[in-house]
């Protein structure tokens, strides 16, 4: 399992003229950060589209990788990839139009217009999700040759499915701040736009169900990470153990996603846990650790038999 860079123009190219124009647009709203002095729900009024330009990087480029892996083309998941850009495209627009105006672009609808424009970005973001679903489908009927590869493609794409559906909660009547116009938000227990971690904006004083959403979405490249990593530096291994840590690593994932989610849903910001979000992630790590153990011993009986 590997990624050959000096092949990736030749990826889906959709995908990759997406990504090399979010690529520009991160710089361009790396400069508007520096340069534009707006403020936006106590940020930078850019870096809300600099965050999505650097993500949507991160996940064409991704996906346009994880298309070469099949043993044939597919046409169907060519052509969901390209609605998912288009989708992207979509949402890209109007995030940045906002920013030109000087509005919000999420849970907006304080006159006509912006609430369209919330509508049009909901819209966009379902047939996104079910695109990047049919592209699921399609990599685990097709059989990735190297199962390894495919475990990690496999729960990457249902993951960072998992990771969309962590956003849900941010537009449910219970997230509605009780300000004229806004039908949702980020932060649980407090109000958006108050003190957070630097970059990212999370809440330091509530809950934030931004966290969630980015640790699921980002499932799709830290599970292929982890199996390259295991290809190259744990040559000894064979194929089914490494398999079966990525199957741990994946369940370990998902419940990281939806512990982080429901610790938000609690209102506790992510670096003041209490003591019951604290006993969960111990449990979590236990559990992670003694089925990695099991596992690795698992695979060490047939050598010490031998060895006997």
């Amino acid at each position: 399992m590997t990624i050959d860079l000096r092949r990736a123009a030749r990826w889906h190219r959709p995908l990759m003229i997406f990504v090399s124009v979010m690529a520009v647009l991160a710089a361009v709203c790396a400069v508007g950060i520096l340069l534009d002095s707006r403020v936006l729900v106590g940020a930078p009024i850019w870096l809300k589209p600099f965050k999505f330009a650097v993500s949507f990087v991160l996940y064409g480029a991704t996906l346009a990788w994880m298309l070469t892996l099949l043993p044939r083309r597919s046409r169907a998941a060519e052509w969901a990839a390209t609605v998912v850009v288009a989708m992207a495209v979509v949402e890209m627009v109007v995030i940045v139009a906002q920013v030109i105006r000087g509005q919000t672009s999420h849970f907006n609808g304080t006159s006509p217009l912006n609430g369209a424009l919330f509508s049009v970005m909901g819209a966009a973001i379902m047939v996104l999700f079910l695109a990047h679903l049919l592209i699921g489908i399609v990599l685990l009927i097709r059989r990735i040759p190297d199962r390894a590869a495919a475990t990690a493609v496999g729960w990457g794409l249902g993951l960072s499915l998992l990771g969309m559906l962590a956003a849900i909660p941010m537009v449910l009547p219970m997230q509605e701040p009780g300000i004229d116009g806004i039908s949702g938000a980020h932060s649980v227990g407090v109000v958006d736009g108050g003190a957070g971690l630097p970059v990212v904006g999370w809440s330091t004083t509530g809950g934030d169900l931004r966290i969630g959403h980015f640790v699921g979405l980002h499932a799709l490249q830290a599970l292929p990470i982890l199996a390259i990593l295991l290809s190259r530096f744990a040559t000894r291994l064979d194929e089914r153990t490494r398999v079966r840590l990525l199957v741990v690593a994946g369940a370990a994932y998902g419940v990281l996603t939806v512990l982080l989610t429901w610790q938000a849903l609690r209102g506790q910001p992510l670096l003041r846990p209490d003591g019951l979000t604290l006993v969960a992630v111990a449990a979590l790590v236990v559990a992670t650790v003694t089925a990695a153990g099991l596992v690795l011993a698992r695979r060490s009986r047939p050598e010490l038999a031998l060895a006997a």
